[in-house]
């Protein structure tokens, strides 16, 4: 029973969620526009499964996902076996963000674009491996972001000494890499924190941080996903130096 109470509370917070923007929307179509929005049952229909979408996939997130960061950092840690540690972060980043849909979606419309434009052969497979790559060089520099991450838990080390040194690298390269790439290269860093890879990679660093000692999961267990929006604007540039 206290499932289904949780389930509904769940739905009833979507909802809310979503009145301002059905505020807004009918706002505009009412009052600016004057007109009654076009297949209104059809939105109505809509609305409808993106509030029951977005209650079960929070709802799988407190259930699931949440549990098994917070579980596995935890245990790990409690094993003292750092190289294991690293190696899970690194896999965590680098398999949650290759599954990230805002990543895919904006990889294959990279590479129509790049195609458009004479950059790559416009064809199947020169579309593919242009995609592939623009995934693998985010997954792998995600992947390397939360395993920093996970150092500067262990460590100790400050947090904006990093992010510091990170953005000015970031500003010094998009002096040189070529200008189709930079765009890419900037909203690759905010595809990265979506809906699969915030959550593991948060529960990760909190969990972390709640078992070592002297660690404080509000000072040292959030920050992961500033490096994860980050590397990526400096490994796609990087990318786009190479291979452009």
């Amino acid at each position: 029973m206290s499932a289904v109470l949780k389930l509904l509370t769940s739905m009833f917070s979507s909802f809310k969620d979503l009145v301002p923007i059905i505020l807004v929307v009918g706002f505009f179509e009412i009052f600016i526009l004057k007109q009654a929005p076009d297949q209104l049952g059809s939105i109505l229909i809509g609305l409808v499964f993106i509030v029951l979408g977005l209650t079960f996939f929070v709802f799988g997130l407190e259930m699931g996902l949440f549990p098994i960061g917070e579980s596995l950092a935890e245990a790990l840690a409690r094993k003292g076996s750092v190289f294991w540690l690293v190696i899970f972060s690194f896999s965590l980043g680098f398999g949650t963000t290759l599954a990230e849909p805002a990543l895919t979606a904006v990889a294959n419309e990279a590479a129509k674009v790049a195609a458009e434009s004479g950059a790559i052969a416009n064809d199947e497979t020169s579309l593919a491996d242009y995609a592939m790559g623009l995934r693998l060089t985010v997954a792998i520099s995600v992947g390397l972001a939360i395993l920093l991450g996970v150092i500067r838990i262990l460590k100790g080390w400050p947090i904006h000494y990093i992010i510091i040194g990170g953005y000015i690298l970031v500003m010094i390269l998009t002096s040189f890499a070529p200008p189709s790439i930079i765009g890419i290269a900037y909203d690759s860093g905010g595809v990265t924190t979506s809906t699969i890879t915030v959550p593991l990679v948060t529960a990760l660093g909190v969990g972390l941080a709640t078992v070592i000692k002297g660690r404080n999961p509000m000072l040292d267990g959030f920050g992961l996903i500033a490096f994860a929006s980050l590397t990526p604007m400096i490994f796609v540039m990087v990318y786009g130096m190479i291979f452009l």
